[in-house]
């Protein structure tokens, strides 16, 4: 049994029909593969942002400010600073109570 007018197939592709010959590298061939899958073809055209780079660029602006924190603690710990606490300078004495037994 051929599947040809008896079964459905479904396509999806966020490229645009003309970008397919410079995709597979060979327009004709592009054209030929195009012919065949579009021949009594309904194109639903869905003009959306993508969920997928939605959140990659989420993504990475969470990688963004996670490098920024990283950048600020290390930056604090080369001053010689813990966390939730301020630098001392060379050679001064701790706050008073700080550091004594």
């Amino acid at each position: 049994m051929r599947r040809h007018e008896a079964r459905s197939t479904m396509m999806t592709s966020n490229r645009a029909l003309e970008d397919w010959g410079k995709l597979i590298g060979d327009v004709p061939a592009a054209t030929a593969i195009l012919d065949r899958f579009l021949h009594d073809a309904e194109i639903i055209t869905i003009k959306a942002r993508s969920y997928r780079l939605r959140n990659r660029a989420r993504g990475q602006e969470e990688a963004e400010e996670k490098k920024g924190r990283e950048v600020v603690q290390s930056e604090r710990e080369a001053r010689g600073c813990r966390r939730g606490s301020r630098p001392v300078a060379q050679g001064a004495e701790p706050a008073s109570g700080a550091g004594k037994e």
